[in-house]
């Protein structure tokens, strides 16, 4: 059966002889609708999305990128990015356009001695930990070890580490971008300023980002675990996780999540990450230990990449998510009352309400310094649905819904960017808050035709 017809953005059909001619000069692999590995090539983290791109473009490097938006660019293509991780938003996918995949690029390079690391764009978080631990190196960045590295840093980078180092994007140092006119450059603090701004919490919107260029820092013992109380007690974990950050030093990073365990246990559960001296974290976390009658107690020392990995059950492959983002600047007793409401009407077992608590050297960063406007905000709730069949799609969907709209009247009106799933322009205008200006301007410098329009789009000003 031959490949079905690509249509590019005018209706028009792109022509075989011009798509061979790209074959001849693509050294990755193309795939198109009816060959062999389309099928799995399309299916992503997010069963939600059905997406069917007119051809796959799997990327080897940086030349491959090249090619591949050059290609969409003269035969007017709809593009889709796609790095190395969960995308729940399904922006990694388009219906009809091409794709730009660089989930086959995932090289990773570690200089111990300037503490640096050159990530490929495909790579996940669990890849660039494997090849920094064995030097005693970590990047700051996100708390799921599939999650992929260029999306999370896009967007603005939250994990375990941020109290102490800062967001992923306060530890990039360059960024290697093929832009809308196929141009190769290089973003930093003194070569294209400007899109080095705007790389750091702007989102997909300049351009393929081919690699990165990371500071490193020396972590390799943290101590962690899982500290577990039951769901009924929620109420009381909560006010007394608030009051316990309030003097938690930077070293210590925590969140607390509402879900069901494995075996079907509603449950509150707390997860610390200190990264400093760990006889001083035992003494830090000694408080929090004691509090309560927790059912299960498995903080101990670890090495950071078992941190990185511990939740990774919890956000296996191929089951239906909704996202919602909800960010403040206080947690107050009302927002606490609603996250516990909730979870304890979760739609589905599978599903989870994390409280996410930053500041630290995270919230020291200024506004504006870089595309990332939220540094004030304290706490970002993230309701995640989730669940298998799709028959239940509204149910789960609106369970997310009904949640964030009990948490907006505490709400800064805020969101992280990496966490929305598929929302209107005022929420993704929200994200970028006060910066929106700004990134438009850059927008309209390497981008002016929005040919990157398949994310969280920003309009060229």
């Amino acid at each position: 059966m031959p490949p079905q017809e690509v249509i590019n953005t005018k209706g028009s059909v792109v022509g075989e002889a011009n798509i061979e001619q790209f074959r001849s000069t693509f050294r990755g692999e193309l795939l198109r609708p009816g060959e062999d590995g389309y099928e799995g090539a399309r299916k992503i983290w997010n069963a939600s999305v059905e997406k069917h791109p007119g051809i796959f473009a799997r990327c080897s490097g940086v030349a491959d990128v090249v090619a591949a938006v050059s290609f969409a660019r003269e035969n007017e293509l709809l593009v889709a990015v796609r790095g190395g991780g969960h995308n729940v938003g399904g922006r990694a996918l388009c219906d009809g356009g091409l794709v730009v995949d660089l989930s086959r690029m995932k090289g990773i390079h570690v200089d111990p001695a300037k503490r640096t690391a050159r990530v490929q764009g495909g790579a996940t978080l669990g890849d660039v930990d494997r090849e920094t631990h064995a030097f005693g190196l970590a990047v700051p960045a996100g708390v799921v070890s599939k999650t992929g590295i260029a999306g999370l840093t896009l967007g603005g980078g939250v994990g375990w580490l941020m109290r102490k180092f800062g967001m992923t994007i306060d530890n990039v140092l360059s960024f290697e971008t093929v832009t809308a006119d196929g141009k190769v450059l290089t973003a930093g603090a003194h070569d294209n300023a400007d899109l080095f701004w705007g790389l750091r919490g702007g989102g997909g919107n300049f351009g393929v980002v081919t690699s990165f260029e990371f500071q490193a820092h020396p972590v390799r013992s943290v101590l962690s675990g899982l500290l577990v109380h039951p769901l009924a007690a929620a109420v009381e974990v909560l006010r007394f996780f608030r009051e316990f950050m309030r003097s938690a030093p930077d070293e210590l990073t925590a969140y607390t999540a509402l879900l069901h365990t494995p075996d079907g246990m509603p449950v509150a559960g707390v997860i610390p990450c200190y990264c400093g001296e760990l006889s001083e974290g035992e003494r830090v976390l000694k408080r929090l230990r004691e509090f309560g009658s927790p059912v299960l107690d498995t903080i101990q020392p670890m090495p950071f990449p078992a941190v990185q990995s511990m939740l990774d059950a919890f956000f296996p492959d191929g089951n239906h998510n909704y996202w919602k983002s909800s960010m403040h600047q206080e947690l107050n007793d009302d927002a606490i009352a609603a996250i516990a409401d909730h979870a304890k009407a979760m739609s589905s077992p599978l599903s989870m309400i994390v409280v996410e608590r930053y500041g630290g050297a995270a919230g020291r960063v200024g506004a504006s310094d870089t595309a990332f406007p939220h540094r004030e905000a304290l706490w970002d709730i993230i309701i995640g649905a989730q669940w298998t069949n799709s028959a239940e799609s509204p149910q789960h969907r609106a369970w997310a819904r009904s949640a964030a709209d009990a948490l907006r009247p505490s709400s800064l009106g805020a969101f992280l960017l990496s966490a929305l799933d598929q929302e209107p322009d005022e929420i993704i205008n929200a994200a970028f808050g006060a910066n929106l200006p700004r990134l438009m301007a850059i927008k309209k410098k390497y981008d002016p035709g929005n040919f990157f329009r398949v994310n969280q789009n920003i309009r060229p000003a």
